[in-house]
């Protein structure tokens, strides 16, 4: 009889169930928000700060929103401008790119809250329009402010999208009679879009976590009502707790999203 030297093979946690292939970190992510969530429910203490963050839920959302839209609409222009062949815009679109991608998001904030919007009050109060310092929130410095810094990032994700498309697609639809800026919108940019859809939505995600930096403006998101509510009762442990979970529950949902368009996206393809 031959011998083997291979020890003999245990039964898992599941017999006749391969749980290698399980999806381990999804379900160690879920067993932590199922355990958050009965914390919410059941005790005093994280449920008092449940309620108390809910509305900087709703205002990191309502910031990160329309600074994407504003990011996008900058980015879609800006991209167009980097793959002009008017000297002006192409130059004007790569110093924005160039100078807002060299600077702290962080430092961006402080600076267009502190020093640009009040230099616009002053220049508007020159031409007689008055306008209060306190007419522009803290909340649309901020929104403005990550618009800008995203609109940068977008410009390039558009320039890279709209360059991936073949040039002879351009050249058939100019020799079709279109002119370039008829060919760019229904030739060059609808199939353009569609590739930069997936990683525009990741900037979205991103765009959310960064939201977070308007703490620094003392704006009412998340991070910062967490950082009044561990201050005022010093239950540092429940509230960073329910704050990790509100950003990775958001993040999370957002995340499966994306993941769902792209799928869509190989689909129709």
């Amino acid at each position: 009889m031959e011998s083997s030297n291979e020890m003999p093979k245990r039964p898992g946690l599941f017999p006749g169930v391969d749980t290698s292939k399980w999806p381990w970190w999804a379900i160690l992510l879920a067993m932590c928000g199922i355990a958050i969530s009965t914390l919410i429910l059941t005790n005093a203490n994280y449920n008092d700060t449940f309620l108390f963050l809910k509305d900087g839920v709703f205002t990191t959302l309502r910031i990160t929103f329309f600074a994407f839209i504003i990011a996008t609409t900058l980015g879609l222009l800006t991209g167009l401008s980097r793959v002009s062949k008017n000297p002006i815009l192409f130059n004007i679109s790569t110093l924005y790119v160039e100078t807002v991608r060299g600077i702290p998001l962080v430092v961006l904030l402080l600076y267009i809250a502190f020093a640009l919007v009040p230099l616009a009050i002053d220049t508007l109060a020159s031409l007689n329009i008055i306008v209060s310092i306190r007419d522009v929130p803290m909340e649309i410095r901020a929104t403005l402010a990550l618009a800008i810094g995203y609109g940068a990032y977008e410009g390039e994700v558009f320039r890279a999208g709209i360059q991936s498309i073949g040039r002879g697609q351009m050249e058939a639809a100019r020799a079709l009679g279109l002119s370039y800026f008829s060919a760019m919108r229904y030739v060059i940019l609808p199939q353009a879009v569609r590739r930069v859809l997936p990683p525009l939505g990741n900037d979205f995600i991103s765009l959310l976590k960064d939201s977070s930096l308007a703490t620094v403006l003392a704006v009412d998101e998340l991070t910062q009502l967490g950082r009044i509510r561990r201050a005022s009762t010093f239950r540092v442990l429940e509230t960073f707790n329910v704050v990790a979970f509100l950003y990775l529950a958001m993040t999370l949902l957002l995340s499966s999203a994306v993941r769902w368009l792209e799928n869509k996206l190989k689909i129709a393809e």
